[in-house]
């Protein structure tokens, strides 16, 4: 099968196309043959090993457990696992590869039978690769944030995958929803939902924009006092995602911070018990139409190194996805 591997860590130039066997199920896991995959933070970060701790899970001088990069998947159902259940071979299925397995930038790739759902009637297998991680990652962070019905919530990064997700199931859970983001995203933010769209460009984050019950700061590059001071007494901020600083501040501080003013913080960690219903979820709202995927653009598998150099510039409006 076709495949793009990088045999040392460091920008896109060490990805290479390469021919490689089909990857050997296991069980409680299906064989796929891959339709579609989208690019997300995950696979920049081990490409780099950034943080460096990767590299004590993927290998110190070169990748050695992930050599295939492709977290998000969706495709067709080849062959299933000993104790397998819920799929059989011809399902369309989508989700999210295991990190100690190659990834779905790939003609075929493993997944396990928990971290997948059936891809709905009337869904683009396409549509559904951009789904997984960026909206699991939304919903769970909202969940943590616990955003009910009339709450003031500030989607903090809302242009990218996750907050054009956040933004749109904020809205689903009743609450009022304040979009930051950059210029080139202020409409399609306002389009899919957002109450007040906030262009970063003339409005800084510390500036003019109020307080809030709940904030979920999408790849979070402000400092916690930034977030705090636009918390009212109670509010909480989940932190998804941000740079190697920002992720061990919010780890390390977070939790004792935020509680000496007596509001909430923390970090977001994927629930990977929920993943299979949150999936579904996902992929019934998609299919009722009440909730959309932004691609921005689609690459074959041969153009994953152009992928990841647009991913890496940053500002990518929604998803950008692989089809090999």
């Amino acid at each position: 099968m076709k495949a793009v591997v990088y045999r040392e860590y460091g920008g896109p130039e060490v990805l290479q196309l390469a021919e490689l066997s089909r990857p050997a199920v296991s069980p409680g896991q299906v064989l796929l043959q891959v339709a579609a995959s989208s690019v997300n933070s995950a696979d920049l970060r081990f490409l780099r090993a950034d943080p460096f701790l990767l590299r004590l899970f993927n290998g110190l001088r070169r990748p050695q457990r992930r050599r295939v990069l492709g977290g998000d998947v969706a495709g067709v159902v080849v062959e299933v696992g000993a104790g397998v259940t819920r799929f059989r071979p011809g399902d369309r299925v989508f989700g999210e590869t295991p990190v100690d397995r190659d990834g779905a930038f790939a003609e075929f790739c493993v997944a396990k039978e928990s971290a997948l759902a059936k891809v709905p009637d009337g869904v683009r297998l396409e549509d559904a690769a951009a789904l997984p991680l960026a909206g699991t990652t939304a919903l769970q962070g909202l969940r943590l944030a616990e955003v009910t019905v009339g709450q003031r919530v500030l989607i903090a990064g809302a242009g990218g995958g996750v907050g054009l997700f956040a933004v749109q199931l904020a809205k689903r859970l009743g609450a009022h929803v304040t979009a930051w983001c950059g210029p080139s995203s202020v409409a399609l933010a306002k389009g899919l939902g957002a109450d007040v769209v906030v262009d970063y460009a003339t409005t800084p984050f510390d500036t003019r924009l109020g307080t809030f019950d709940a904030i979920l700061g999408i790849n979070g590059y402000q400092t916690l006092a930034a977030y705090r001071r636009r918390l009212v007494p109670g509010g909480r901020y989940v932190m998804v995602g941000g740079g190697s600083r920002q992720l061990f501040e919010a780890l390390l501080f977070a939790r004792p911070f935020f509680s000496l003013g007596g509001k909430v913080g923390r970090t977001l960690t994927i629930d990977s018990s929920q993943q299979a219903k949150d999936l579904e979820r996902l992929g019934a709202w998609l299919a009722e139409g009440t909730l959309k995927v932004v691609v921005e653009q689609t690459y074959p598998l041969e153009r994953l190194a152009e992928a990841v150099t647009r991913a890496e510039a940053g500002h990518v409006r929604g998803k950008l996805v692989i089809t090999p």
